[in-house]
C-alpha cells in the first residue's frame, strides 16, 4: 500500500505546513518549505521469528538475559491504528526501564539456519518493537549481528551455534569494541591487571574497572594530566586501549535535523580528549610513541611495538581547552 499511503500523506503534510506558515502566529511567515520526503516511513513491517520473541514483559522487567548483546532505552509507544484520523491522543506510552537488555536469540532465525537479522526485523512482538525500533537501538543490534556473523564465518558456525557455545566470546568482542552491555563489565587485559597503576592526581583505579562510562550515579572515570602503567620487568605490549569521555549524558545531542534560526554548529563533545601523547618507558627513559592531535574518537586503539617497562598517557587538553582531561580506560594489551 506504499503508493496509496504516499498519496494520502503528502496532502496531509502540505496541509500541516500551510497551517504553520499561514494559519496562525507560528513565527514562520518568512520560512519556505525546502524539502519533503515522499517515501512513507513504516516503523513496523514483517519480522523474523527467532529462538526468543522479545515481549512487552521482557522490556518492562529490564531484560536481564544471559545472552544480552544490545540494549534499548526508549519507552514503548503504541500508536493508534487510525493514525492521523484518530481524534484522541495519538500515542499510549508504556514505560520501559532505561536501559533494558536485548538477547542474541532475537537476532537469528529459528528455522533459516544461516540467517541473522538486526533492526526493525528482529524477533519481537508489536509492543516490544515499539521500543526497539528506534535508530540508536537498531544500530547496536546491527553491531551485535555483524560481530556474530564474523565469529560464525571465522569458525564455520551457524548463528545458533554462536549463541549456544560462543556467547561469552561474542559479548567480550562487543565490549572490547566499546559496545556497552548493561549489567556486565568488560574483561580487563591480564597484562594491565598486573601493572602498577599511578597518576598525577586522584584515584586512577577506575581506569582498570572494565566499566567505560558513568552509570547509576557512579563516575567510573578519572580526571588528570597523566596516568601510567609500570611493570616489575620488561614486557612486550602489542597495543594500547584508551577510552575518553564523550559526554554521553548530555541532553543537547548533535542532531542536524534541528536547525534553529541562529544556526547549528557541530563540534566534538567538550570533555573529549583532543590532544595527548602516549609514551613507553625503555632503558629508564620515557619515549614518545604516539603524539595524537585533534582526536575526535571516544575509543582509541594504538599499536605498541617493542619491549618496555611502562606505558604512559600525557593529556594536553580536551575540546574545551582544559588541561585536566577525563578518561575511563587505560590498558596495555
Amino acid at each position: 500500500d506504499t503508493e496509496s499511503l504516499r498519496d494520502r500523506l503528502v496532502p496531509l503534510a502540505l496541509g500541516v505546513w500551510d497551517h504553520i506558515k499561514n494559519g496562525g502566529d507560528h513565527g514562520a511567515d518568512n520560512w519556505s518549505l525546502e524539502w519533503m520526503g515522499f517515501l512513507p516511513g513504516k516503523r513496523e513491517s514483517r519480522r523474523y521469528v527467532g529462538d526468543h520473541i522479545l515481549t512487552q514483559n521482557d522490556v518492562a522487567s529490564g531484560g536481564a538475559f544471559d545472552d544480552i548483546v544490545a540494549y534499548g532505552g526508549w519507552s514503548m509507544d503504541d500508536h493508534h491504528p487510525a493514525g492521523i484520523l484518530y481524534p484522541g491522543d495519538p500515542t499510549i506510552f508504556h514505560p520501559a526501564p532505561q536501559p533494558y537488555g536485548i538477547p542474541y536469540r532475537c537476532l537469528y532465525s529459528r528455522n533459516v539456519e544461516n540467517l541473522l537479522c538486526a533492526g526493525r526485523n528482529i524477533s519481537a512482538t508489536h509492543a516490544a518493537l515499539s521500543s526497539t525500533r528506534v535508530m540508536g537501538t537498531c544500530a547496536i543490534l546491527g553491531q551485535a549481528a555483524g560481530t556474530a556473523a564474523a565469529l560464525a564465518v571465522r569458525d564455520g558456525l551457524t548463528p545458533r551455534q554462536v549463541g549456544k557455545g560462543r556467547i561469552r566470546e561474542l559479548q567480550d568482542a562487543l565490549m572490547e569494541d566499546d559496545c556497552w552491555l548493561p549489567g556486565r563489565a568488560r574483561a580487563v587485559a591480564e597484562l594491565s591487571r598486573r601493572a602498577a597503576l599511578s597518576a598525577d592526581a586522584g584515584d586512577p583505579s577506575p581506569l582498570l574497572s572494565g566499566i567505560d562510562r558513568s552509570l547509576d550515579g557512579h563516575g567510573n572515570g578519572w580526571t588528570g594530566r597523566w596516568a601510567q602503567l609500570l611493570w616489575e620487568r620488561d614486557e612486550t605490549p602489542s597495543s594500547i586501549r584508551l577510552v575518553f569521555d564523550s559526554d554521553l549524558a548530555r541532553t543537547d545531542k548533535n542532531m542536524p535535523c534541528r536547525w534553529p534560526v541562529g544556526g547549528y554548529y557541530i563540534t566534538p563533545p567538550a570533555p573529549l580528549a583532543r590532544d595527548f601523547d602516549v609514551d613507553m618507558l625503555r632503558d629508564g627513559r620515557w619515549e614518545t610513541l604516539h603524539a595524537v592531535r585533534d582526536n575526535y574518537q571516544r575509543l582509541v586503539r594504538l599499536p605498541a611495538g617493542g619491549v618496555c617497562r611502562g606505558v604512559r598517557v600525557r593529556l594536553i587538553r580536551d575540546w574545551a581547552g582544559r588541561p585536566d582531561v577525563r578518561m575511563f580506560a587505560l590498558e596495555a594489551r
